[in-house]
């Protein structure tokens, strides 16, 4: 009985310092009636002692299971680890649910998915902890560690493990390897040359550092390598020169194969034309033995075409003379005709003159006439020449022979000026 008496007392005690402050208050009463509890425990049990201690021990446990539940659940795809406070046995719990004792017992859960560690600090060469190159060049690299716990091991190292795994154990470890490995490299092999290797390196010094943490490492990832802006440019223009200097390459390997190209056709183009030589050679010479075969039968043929064309050469002289002949009568008679012809228009148009001329002499001698008798049609003619605007007026020419306008225009003015003048010529005698 006492000794049931102190593991009750010691589970109190470790129910007060786990709960609130209320909590140890009540704690603290009901430890005070389990010592008297205890001190009256020597002799004989009186029952209503007896009920109230199981009450107290009642209230105890009840307010022990409602801040800490005796039962919890293991999601999928965790571990839970747990461990007794007193003995220090642990146990192991898959995914379900698992008996705790509050104050006794602690459980712990460490998930058996893959994770994965980025170093946000060191994804770029502006970060806030890039990585340094062997020159000293500050670059970023998109790092992926993915890591998982080992379930064998998690048992042992589960006193060791802190509650972030990732920040207390993974990050310091990969730091601790990362940083020194690309300290051995230049920015071109990190860039490109030495990716791979640089990958393996890293997996090799990390594995056996996390690995005796009860940590399992899948793989290293390297992503993107953010270079420094101006090693950037220069970058740049050294691929650029590169991928020039390989396609000019490729460009002389290609005119090579043009080149023996060009010489296999031109040594099957020479064979085809010696081949078509020799062809045409003996096409030749079949036609000219066809020929001269022929020739025998054509000769003859000839013979006779020639002496048919000269009878009909002197045919076709003789026609022609013939011809000639009426050709020259026929012109001769045409220009006789033709001569006779323009001696009649030439006695025709001396005729025509000399009657024009007598019908012109005639009408300029009724005309001077008409003039002489009337002189005034000359100055009628000259207004109608002048305006068919003009009305004429027909009037006596002046006594000292101006122009006809004169007497019209002119004259009015000399009639009005001439009194005047001689008013004033009378004045001037009188004075």
């Amino acid at each position: 009985m006492n000794e049931r008496l102190n593991k009750m007392t010691q589970m109190a005690r470790a129910a007060r310092e786990a709960v609130s402050q209320r909590g140890k208050q009540l704690g603290g009463v009901l430890g005070s009636l389990f010592g008297r509890t205890a001190g009256a425990v020597g002799g004989t049990v009186k029952s209503s002692r007896t009920l109230l201690l199981g009450t107290a021990a009642v209230a105890v446990l009840g307010y022990g299971v409602i801040t800490h539940p005796p039962v919890q659940s293991i999601s999928r795809g965790e571990i839970g680890v747990r461990t007794n406070l007193l003995t220090g046995s642990v146990s192991e719990f898959r995914d379900g649910t698992a008996l705790v004792v509050p104050g006794l017992q602690e459980l712990r859960q460490y998930p058996l998915r893959d994770q994965i560690y980025r170093p946000e600090g060191s994804a770029s060469a502006q970060g806030s902890a890039p990585f340094q190159s062997v020159e000293g060049l500050s670059i970023g690299v998109d790092l992926a560690v993915r890591y998982a716990l080992d379930p064998t091991r998690i048992t042992s190292v589960s006193r060791d493990l802190p509650d972030d795994i990732g920040r207390d154990v993974v990050q310091p470890a990969v730091q601790g390897v990362v940083y020194k490995t690309f300290s051995r490299y230049t920015v071109r092999e990190i860039f490109s040359a030495k990716r791979a290797e640089i990958q393996q390196q890293i997996e090799v010094e990390l594995k056996p550092r996390l690995a005796a943490m009860g940590i399992t490492l899948r793989d290293v990832q390297m992503g993107k390598v953010d270079l420094p802006a101006d090693y950037r440019r220069g970058m740049d223009r050294l691929l650029a020169e590169e991928l020039e200097t390989e396609k000019m390459r490729y460009t002389l390997v290609l005119k090579e194969k043009q080149v023996e190209q060009t010489a296999l056709e031109a040594q099957a183009s020479k064979v085809k034309r010696e081949k078509d030589a020799e062809a045409a050679a003996r096409e030749q010479i079949i036609a000219a033995q066809a020929q001269e075969e022929a020739m025998k039968h054509v000769l003859p043929f000839k013979q006779k075409q020639i002496e048919q064309r000269a009878l009909e050469a002197e045919a076709e002289k003789t026609s022609r003379i013939r011809t000639a002949e009426g050709s020259a009568q026929a012109r001769r008679i045409e220009s006789q005709g033709e001569a006779d012809s323009r001696q009649k228009l030439a006695d025709a148009e001396v005729y025509r003159l000399q009657r024009v001329g007598q019908v012109n002499a005639e009408q300029m001698a009724r005309e001077g006439a008409l003039i002489t008798r009337h002189p005034l049609l000359i100055q009628k003619t000259l207004a109608d020449k002048l305006s068919d605007k003009i009305q004429v007026i027909i009037a006596p020419p002046p006594a000292n022979g101006d122009f006809i306008g004169t007497a019209l225009v002119g004259g009015m003015q000399k009639t009005a000026a001439a009194p005047q003048a001689q008013a004033g010529e009378e004045e001037g005698a009188a004075q």
